[in-house]
């Protein structure tokens, strides 16, 4: 395969640019890619110099472009240059005017506008950060979820993705010898989820944290028969309060958080909400 030089061009961060390229080389084994990231491009100037870059490593070139003349004049270069352009979100945009029957404002970086969704968002992050591995347990019931677990089940990871999409989150940890506040099981608002895994996978992820941090990697920590134990402990828990359970042994963070939100959506359209947050 040979290798392709990928220009992605926004007037703003590129974050969705980037997702949108990430997702689609996804789909090729082995591709020999290489990755140009220029953001902010909103003035002539600024272009230009990115097409002398362009001309010496020619490949595709992507574009998230707003302001009409930039756009044109990228085309125009492209052209030129006999290099392939994609306007990447042209299609979607040029289908929601159509349904919608207004025309889309044309200004770049409205998705990052600090408007009220975005301060949730913040708000949401605030609240996960100062409620991870079981601290402030007092104010659990102002969450949207909790997510118990074991120690490295991802609770502390899924639980910032999930408050980056606007969701309030509290997390803590399974330990047998020390049993969560009973307020866990007494939670009406928040929906209370349990991450579990298989024993052998929990092993391999907390022997590597160990080696991580330089510590021996033969403790109780990783004791096949304490692991297992504890991995029963947290499903008996989960069953005997009827918590949905997600395993994620083979779940990426992105999958898990999926996961998380469509019980979450379920649970409040049964209670008559649509469970909308900001994304």
């Amino acid at each position: 395969m040979q290798r392709l030089h990928l220009h992605l061009l926004s007037d703003s961060t590129g974050e969705t640019l980037e997702m949108i390229a990430k997702a689609a080389l996804a789909q090729f084994d082995g591709a020999d890619v290489v990755r140009h990231f220029w953001p902010m491009v909103r003035s002539m100037q600024h272009l230009d110099r990115i097409m002398g870059e362009i001309a010496a490593n020619p490949g595709l070139v992507l574009y998230t472009l707003v302001n009409p003349e930039t756009r044109e004049r990228l085309e125009t270069r492209c052209v030129a240059l006999g290099l392939p352009s994609v306007a990447a979100l042209d299609t979607v945009t040029d289908a929601l005017q159509q349904q919608l029957g207004v025309q889309a404002k044309g200004r770049p970086g409205r998705q990052h506008m600090m408007d009220e969704a975005y301060f949730a968002r913040v708000d949401a992050i605030q609240f996960t950060i100062a409620h991870d591995d079981g601290v402030n347990w007092e104010n659990w019931e102002e969450a949207d979820i909790v997510l118990a677990g074991v120690s490295r089940s991802s609770k502390t990871p899924t639980s910032i993705y999930l408050a980056n999409r606007g969701y309030k989150v509290a997390n803590i940890p399974i330990v047998v010898e020390s049993p969560p506040p009973p307020m866990l099981f007494s939670l009406r608002r928040p929906l209370v989820v349990g991450l579990t895994t298989s024993p052998e996978r929990l092993i391999a992820v907390r022997r590597n944290r160990l080696l991580s941090l330089n510590q021996a990697p033969e403790t109780a920590y990783v004791d096949n028969d304490q692991v297992t134990r504890e991995v029963q402990y947290a499903r008996r828990m989960f069953a005997d309060y009827g918590w949905p359970v997600i395993d994620v042994s083979r779940r990426s963070i992105e999958e898990t958080a999926a996961a998380v939100i469509n019980l979450y959506n379920e649970r409040t359209a049964g209670a008559g909400g649509d469970g909308a947050k900001p994304i």
